[in-house]
């Protein structure tokens, strides 16, 4: 049962901090939320022992067994990696958030959305049951809303929020679609049993469409090409939110879905082209885009497109090694993202702006927080002895050895030393502008100075994760991820060694190239910045997006027009067609292979509800005519 506290705690736990910060005052707030992830996590600690000794816990309760949704959770080596860092750092955001906040910020409502999207994030890497993880899925969808929406009085939080929750939203319904469809095809919704089905899944006639939806709700959620552009505009949520949400859970929570869900899915052609596709045309553009914004937050959000872009990428090539690099660099992401957005934050809490054009020469006023910023930023251009590093050139070695070298797929690993030159100019520009490069231009506050120690507490234990992690991998992270890989893989894992030196091979030559064109690439970034603003003038998604939602309402508004216009013949007509239709669906059952289980045979009772409404609209329509 410890893993139902580990779900309820923190959902509980949300109904505390508005109360308590209330009667006794944001730090109280704050201790509550604290208490309750705290809490969480010493529950976890029993059935995470349990898994690193190799025995996956499982608990369940029947709830709507004939619908298939019970309350089944199972942890294993991929559920426990994300539970760990679900809590630990949600913990460490809730620490930042206490000095980052003001006091009159409405601080307890706050950490309770906090407390119930982390048990929402909790629910979905929990779950046994696609149903109920659908359930949590969409939890996760509108605590966020409420999160990125959190300074409400600010139009373009509004609209972050509205973007999110619409794009997110609609994946989150294809995703229902591709799940009624997967438990049909396997007969069961339970995930451990479904993991089981792989072969009678791939070889299915509803494999394809399946496998459509289902990655388009994980595009969606893990902001994939095309179904990026919400994420930039969620920038707008305090910075803890995009510490929390944006690095380590929301976002994570598709490639959680397809490392979930890869033994059944994966292996196939389809699987292929459509993972490996859209993460390599998100890797690039991500990577492009970032170099050219100049909002911290709108970089970071860019790069973090990136990168989920390549971990995506990742699950595409579709061999054993490519799923362990993916699993080490959702580990890695998330450490180094976190720590430069909680950066981004306390920049913009000491000098009241994130415009990069303006928070020039930084170092002499913050140098604690600009030492910190260096080693993370360099984790996530993958210098050597960082973590970065290691993931990076795992993946690295997974293109050249998919590739073959010849000279068609060579374009492979050409993408990938591309986007990573990106990502070295990018993380150069990151530091240069801010911490150097002059000095401040006009700074709503002045002279900014070093955060409170409490608040660089979280980016200091972050930042000593990716050195520690760069330099001592073996000892460190090795045990989690081979746990974790393991569960992704479904079979015996491939050999691997976690080491900072490999020797001279192509990968090291790739990550030296990067870095050396990376830095040449940021010199000449100003006549980059002149082409770019040439080739891509006014190009904004929102506005397209804005056209798109408009067109939809007015398609609506008309139909609405055309149809419900006070006549109830209309209208009951329309009512009996759409009944008619969805009845006439039974009736051509053999032109396509069946959805659901046989028809039920109707017993006397429902034959006279059934008799008895449609008597009572057929009387309706009369009486209406004589009246």
């Amino acid at each position: 049962m410890h893993l139902f506290l580990v779900l309820l705690l923190p959902l509980l736990a949300a109904c505390l901090p508005a109360r308590v910060g209330h009667r006794f005052g944001a730090a109280a707030a704050a201790w509550t939320a604290a208490a309750g992830t705290l809490a969480a996590l010493i529950a976890a600690l029993p059935p995470l022992l349990s898994v690193f000794a190799g025995t996956p816990v499982q608990v369940g309760l029947a709830w709507l067994p004939q619908i298939g949704l019970d309350l089944f959770l199972r942890l294993d080596g991929l559920a426990a990696l994300f539970v760990l860092l679900v809590l630990g750092i949600g913990l460490l955001v809730i620490l930042y958030a206490s000095q980052y906040l003001a006091e009159g910020e409405r601080i307890g409502r706050f950490f309770g959305l906090l407390l119930l999207f982390m048990g929402a994030m909790l629910g979905v890497v929990l779950s046994d049951n696609l149903l109920l993880l659908l359930v949590f899925w969409e939890m996760t969808s509108l605590s966020s809303f409420l999160l990125i929406g959190f300074w409400h009085q600010r139009a373009e939080a509004r609209r972050g929020a509205y973007m999110a929750l619409t794009v997110t939203g609609g994946g989150g319904l294809a995703l229902l679609a591709g799940f009624l469809l997967l438990g049909h095809m396997a007969g069961t919704f339970r995930i451990s049993a479904i993991l089981q089905a792989g072969e009678l899944i791939r070889g299915h006639d509803l494999y394809l469409p399946m496998l459509v939806l289902i990655l388009t709700g994980a595009f969606a959620k893990s902001a994939q090409f095309p179904f990026h552009f919400w994420l930039p505009h969620a920038m707008e949520a305090p910075t803890p939110v995009s510490a929390y949400l944006h690095s380590a859970t929301m976002v994570k929570a598709g490639v959680f879905l397809l490392a979930r869900l890869y033994p059944v899915l994966s292996g196939t052609d389809p699987w292929f082209f459509l993972v490996g596709g859209t993460g390599l045309v998100t890797l690039l553009f991500g990577a492009y885009m970032a170099l050219f914004q100049h909002d911290l937050k709108g970089l970071l959000a860019y790069s973090t497109i990136s990168h989920l872009g390549l971990i995506v990428l990742l699950f595409g090539l579709d061999t054993p090694m490519a799923a362990v690099a993916a699993v080490f660099h959702i580990i890695n992401h998330a450490t180094f993202k976190a720590s430069l957005f909680m950066t981004a934050g306390i920049i913009d809490h000491e000098t009241g702006t994130r415009d990069m054009r303006r928070i020039n020469g930084l170092y002499r006023f913050m140098p604690r927080t600009a030492l910190l910023a260096m080693v993370a930023t360099a984790a996530m251009a993958g210098v050597p002895l960082l973590n970065g590093f290691l993931s990076k050139e795992m993946f690295f070695a997974e293109t050249v050895h998919l590739s073959g070298l010849t000279p068609v797929a060579l374009l492979l690993p050409a993408a990938a030393t591309l986007a990573s030159v990106f990502s070295v100019a990018y993380s150069a520009r990151f530091i240069h502008d801010v911490f150097f490069n002059g000095e401040p231009v006009n700074l709503p506050k002045y002279p900014p100075h070093d955060a409170p120690r409490l608040m660089r507490l979280p980016l200091v234990i972050l930042v000593a994760h990716c050195l520690i992690v760069g330099i001592f991998p073996g000892l460190t992270v090795a045990p989690f991820l081979r746990l974790a890989a393991a569960s992704v893989l479904g079979s015996p894992l491939p050999a691997f060694d976690l080491a900072v030196w490999h020797g001279f091979n192509l990968p090291l030559a790739m990550s030296a190239t990067a870095l050396i064109l990376g830095i040449s690439l940021y010199a000449v970034r100003h006549q980059l910045f002149a082409l770019h603003a040439q080739l891509f003038p006014g190009v904004d998604a929102h506005s397209l997006f804005s056209q798109l939602v408009e067109g939809a309402f007015g398609a609506a508004r008309r139909w609405t027009a055309a149809t419900a216009n006070g006549s109830l013949q209309r209208s009951l007509a329309l009512l009996f067609c759409a009944a008619a239709a969805a009845m006439a669906v039974p009736l051509v059952r053999g032109l396509w292979p069946p959805l659901g289980p046989p028809p039920v045979p109707l017993d006397g009772l429902t034959l006279f509800g059934g008799l008895a409404m449609i008597t009572g609209a057929v009387l309706t329509v009369r009486w209406h005519r004589r009246r």
